[in-house]
């Protein structure tokens, strides 16, 4: 058993749980603040879709190879410090990505923009983790709802600031000042202890339950990626449908995530792990085919509603779930759970093109629904 894993038979102090949710909204913050900088990157290096496409992976790609060894950096060095590293990391990216006028060095800067924000979700979830073994009470949706809160603000924020006419690197300023004082305010409260297991690898294969796990994590990041990247044209498809208010599904998912995050600790509490995540999936996976199959625009906006609610549990329960397992450490079990959720987000978007081809892109969405069922089917096996 390693030092993390011991770690609840001690008591938190309550400041701890305040200091994770900060850390959180911080994360959505830094994440949040460099989509509205997109556009003003692509006219400013003069880039045509492809080239976008290919620099905006760069940012996944910098993550995916961050995000396997986090679990080892914070063996070694503790939570406080690769929280405290990554965030500095992220904070030095976003001036240059709001300025960078080469494509080479723009696509560096996201790399490097991309390493900090993977290893900043490790390490929060391991923290997040270790806090609520500690508390022994349902927490976790709640720190993954100040992420997706900090998501909606980082967004809303720098974009009001630009309608302003603030330029990019003044409105990022301010959300790195901002995420500055919120990460010295928490620093105090993040934990530093260590995991004295210097032979511990610094890559590992994820094995056994955190395999499963981690292919479970890789369905529901999908199903999130599909909405953010392809639900728009999903609606577009209804010739009902206004652009205009085609983008309105996103948003509509977002919100609901969020408030189902934040009140998902409550209803776990209340009705258990098993029925919230069966539920959850469930619902998810309903509201996909409801916005395939209704025929009225306004309904199907709706839909967008239930999958955000569906699945705002579901990935916070399999952290829990990842942490309390016993075939790895519990820290390098999240890093490789992480990595492989990550992975479906940033290979949706392909593969769901590919299955549109295939097939049609509301097959596309009809085959992650029964991806959904599937998770639904495991629901009692998470929540063992």
């Amino acid at each position: 058993m390693t030092a993390l894993d011991a770690a609840p038979s001690r008591k938190l102090p309550s400041r701890v749980s305040q200091g994770t949710r900060i850390v959180f909204l911080i994360a959505g913050l830094g994440m949040s603040s460099w989509a509205p900088l997109v556009p003003f990157a692509s006219q400013r290096l003069a880039l045509s879709g492809a080239a976008l496409g290919g620099l905006l992976l760069c940012l996944g790609m910098g993550s995916l190879a961050a995000m396997p060894v986090t679990g080892a950096l914070v063996g070694r060095f503790g939570c406080r410090r690769v929280m405290f590293y990554s965030t500095l990391v992220i904070l030095a990216m976003l001036p240059l990505l709001a300025t960078l006028n080469e494509m080479w060095m723009m696509a560096a800067a996201l790399m490097v923009f991309g390493a900090g924000l993977g290893m900043l979700d490790v390490a929060m979830n391991v923290q997040a983790v270790e806090v609520e073994k500690a508390a022994q009470k349902p927490m976790m949706s709640g720190f993954h709802g100040f992420f997706s809160l900090g998501g909606i603000l980082g967004a809303g924020a720098v974009s009001l600031l630009l309608t302003l006419n603030l330029s990019p690197l003044m409105s990022v300023a301010v959300i790195a000042i901002l995420m500055l004082l919120l990460l010295a305010a928490s620093f105090p409260t993040l934990m530093s202890e260590r995991l004295h297991q210097p032979d511990q690898p610094w890559l590992v294969v994820p094995r056994g339950f955190v395999a499963f796990l981690g292919l479970l994590c890789f369905i529901l990041f999908l199903a999130e990626g599909a909405v953010l990247d392809w639900g728009a044209l999903l609606l577009l498809q209804n010739p009902a449908m206004s652009t205009a208010h085609a983008g309105l599904g996103y948003a509509i998912f977002s919100v609901a995530m969020t408030l189902g995050r934040l009140s998902g600790d409550r209803i776990i509490h209340r009705f258990g792990r098993f029925p919230v995540m069966l539920t959850g999936a469930l619902t998810a996976a309903a509201g996909l085919a409801l916005a395939v199959w209704l025929p009225w625009p306004q309904v199907a906006l709706l839909a967008f509603l239930l999958v955000g609610f569906g699945l705002s549990n579901t990935v916070p329960m399999l952290f829990n779930a990842v942490g309390n397992q016993r075939d790895m450490p519990s820290n390098l079990a999240i890093s490789a759970m992480t990595t492989l959720g990550y992975a479906g987000i940033l290979s949706g978007p392909a593969l769901i093109g590919f299955i549109s081809q295939w097939l049609s892109l509301s097959g596309a969405f009809l085959l992650i629904a029964l991806l959904l069922l599937a998770v639904a089917a495991s629901a009692r096996l998470v929540a063992r």
